[in-house]
C-alpha cells in the first residue's frame, strides 16, 4: 500500500526528478507559460506556488532559498521584483493548468501551465486564468474604408479563436 508516499515518481530516479523540477520552475518563471505533461504540470504547480510565497516574504532569507531551487540569478530577479507584486493580496492559486491535447506517439496527456494575471507576449492584454479580458489595437484604418485616423478591435477569446466586437 502506498499509505503517506506524496508526489509522483514521474518514471525517474530523485536527482533526475529533483533536476527536472528545477528546469521547469526555472523556464515555467522565466516564460510565465510552459507546456508540459499533466503529470508534470501538477507537481510543477506545488514547487512554483512554493517559490511565489518565498518572493511575497521578500527577505534575504526567502532569496537565497529561492536562489538555491531556481538555476538562473535573473530569474529570481524577476520573481522578486516584478512576479511578486502581481500576487500580494492573492493566497494561493497563483499557476493554471489547462488540460490541452494527447501527445502523439505515446497519448500522453498534454497541458499547460502559466501564471494566473500574465501579460501577453506584446504586452497588450492581461490574461487571468488563461482568458483573455481585453485586448485594444490600434493602426491605420486605410483598409477599413476610411482614409485617416485609427480604429480600435476588440477580441474575445472563444473556443475557436478571436473574433471582433
Amino acid at each position: 500500500m502506498r499509505h503517506n508516499c506524496a508526489g509522483r515518481r514521474l518514471g525517474r530516479t530523485s536527482s533526475h526528478r529533483l533536476a527536472m523540477m528545477r528546469n521547469l520552475v526555472t523556464s515555467l518563471i522565466e516564460h510565465e507559460r510552459l507546456e508540459t505533461t499533466s503529470a508534470k504540470a501538477k507537481e510543477l504547480r506545488l514547487e512554483a506556488d512554493k517559490m511565489i510565497t518565498l518572493a511575497k516574504k521578500g527577505d534575504l532569507h526567502a532569496r537565497r532559498q529561492a536562489l538555491a531551487f531556481i538555476r538562473d540569478k535573473d530569474v529570481v530577479h524577476k520573481l522578486f521584483e516584478e512576479i511578486k507584486n502581481r500576487y500580494l493580496d492573492r493566497n494561493g492559486g497563483y499557476t493554471k493548468i489547462s488540460k490541452l491535447r494527447y501527445r502523439r506517439g505515446d497519448a500522453a496527456p498534454i497541458s499547460v501551465i502559466e501564471l494566473v494575471g500574465r501579460m501577453d507576449e506584446d504586452g497588450a492584454a492581461a490574461i487571468f486564468g488563461g482568458q483573455i479580458l481585453f485586448r485594444e489595437f490600434f493602426f491605420s484604418a486605410a483598409g477599413f474604408g476610411q482614409q485617416n485616423g485609427t480604429q480600435t478591435i476588440f477580441l474575445l477569446e472563444q473556443d475557436a479563436g478571436f473574433f471582433f466586437v
